[in-house]
Order: structure tokens, then C-alpha cells, then sequence
């Protein structure tokens, strides 16, 4: 587990990279990473994404209690800690509002899978899950049907969320979600988009098994 100071300046950094990629805008979007036995630390209430600063962060309980008086966490923190309970693997939960991916989101349409290698082995299936009323345990629900077998989830009307090995690995599973959703966007507008062949399957998933490994990265 890394130390505490170094996973806030990898929160901070990947917030900023969220923001300078329009993956989130405004105070938009929020992450979260396990702290060891001090609980989680998560990005704070109303701020801007890529403008944090480390002392910004906030530790809270499983509750999702802040652990410092004051400071006040996102208000989706109930989505984070829904997939931390649920999810003893999950390291890390990215959540924003990338806009290709959105939009796939806004109209109810699943991005399928075996379309790119990309998104086979670092998205795995993408989950479409039903609207739930944001800042409320409506919305952690909505993952409920999915949660044992997918890191990657379109909200909709809302956006999307990410699970990781690490804040890196999350935030490297949403940034790579947008470039599926628009690859895919702009092959449909070409045209019927041709899926991988059946046997690239199989190695594609084995790929895959070995990215769990937080050492390892096939596409790397």
C-alpha cells in the first residue's frame, strides 16, 4: 500500500488528467482510493478536479464520515464506498463525465464489446446500468446486477464509472473508455463497425487476467 502522501499527490494528478482530457468539467466527476486502515481518501465536495491540492483531499470513515472537521466529501462518495464493500479487489473508483461516453449513456445504447483489443483487455464489458437520482443510494444500486463482474459502467443520463488496482489503473480505464465510445461513434457513422475475429477472443481475455496483476501491462 502506498503511503498516504503519495497516493494524495496520484489523486491530485489524476484529477488534473481527467480535466485536461474534458473527461470531466466544472466541479464535475470524483475519486476515491482505499487508505489502508485510515478508511478512504477522496476528492472533496465543489472543487474543480484540475485544481486540487493535496490538503484538499479528504480521509472519511466507511461511513463516508470525514475524519477531519470541516471538509466535506463528494457527494457520490455512497458510489464509492457501494463498490469498496462489494468490490475487497477494487483499489480505486473513478467517476466523471467524458462526453462521447455520455452520450452513449444519455441514449440508453450499450457499447458492445469485441470491437478493439483496447477494450477487451483494459475495459473488459461495459455495463449500461438504469438511471439512479445522483447524491443518493438510488444510484450505487444501479451497479448492483453487475458489480461481481465489471470495472467499467455507463450511467444513464449521468456518466460513467471506473474501478482499479490503483487511482492510476481507474483513471487509465476511463480515459480509455472515451476513445472506445468515440472509435466506436465514428465507425458507426462509417458504417457496421466489424468485430474482432473469434480468435483473437481468447487471447484477448487472457491478456486481460494477466492487467489484474498490478506489476504487469500487455499493452504497455
Amino acid at each position: 500500500m502506498s503511503g498516504e502522501i503519495e497516493l494524495r499527490n496520484q489523486l491530485v494528478e489524476m484529477g488534473r488528467r481527467l480535466w485536461q482530457r474534458n473527461l470531466v468539467g466544472a466541479t464535475e466527476g470524483n475519486l476515491s482510493c482505499r487508505l489502508g486502515n485510515l478508511g478512504f481518501l477522496c476528492t472533496p465536495s465543489g472543487l474543480s478536479k484540475g485544481h486540487l491540492k493535496p490538503d484538499d483531499l479528504v480521509v472519511i470513515d466507511a461511513a463516508g464520515q470525514p475524519l477531519r472537521r470541516g471538509q466535506a466529501p463528494s457527494s457520490e462518495i455512497r458510489l464509492h464506498l457501494h463498490a469498496y464493500a462489494n468490490r475487497p479487489d477494487v483499489a480505486a473508483v473513478v467517476h466523471a463525465h467524458p462526453l462521447t461516453a455520455t452520450a452513449f449513456a444519455l441514449a440508453h445504447r450499450p457499447i458492445p464489446g469485441g470491437l478493439l483489443p483496447e477494450g477487451e483487455v483494459v475495459l473488459g464489458p461495459i455495463a449500461l446500468c438504469p438511471f439512479g437520482m445522483p447524491g443518493t443510494d438510488a444510484l450505487p444500486a444501479t451497479l448492483d446486477p453487475y458489480l461481481a463482474d465489471h470495472d467499467t459502467f455507463l450511467l444513464a443520463n449521468h456518466g460513467a464509472v471506473t474501478f482499479g488496482l490503483s487511482i492510476e489503473d481507474a483513471y487509465h480505464r476511463m480515459e480509455t473508455l472515451e476513445r472506445v465510445a468515440t472509435i466506436y461513434r465514428d465507425a458507426l457513422a462509417l458504417g457496421r463497425p466489424v468485430p474482432l475475429p473469434d480468435s483473437a477472443m481468447e487471447p484477448l481475455r487472457n491478456l486481460r487476467e494477466e492487467l489484474k496483476r498490478p506489476h504487469l501491462n500487455p499493452l504497455g
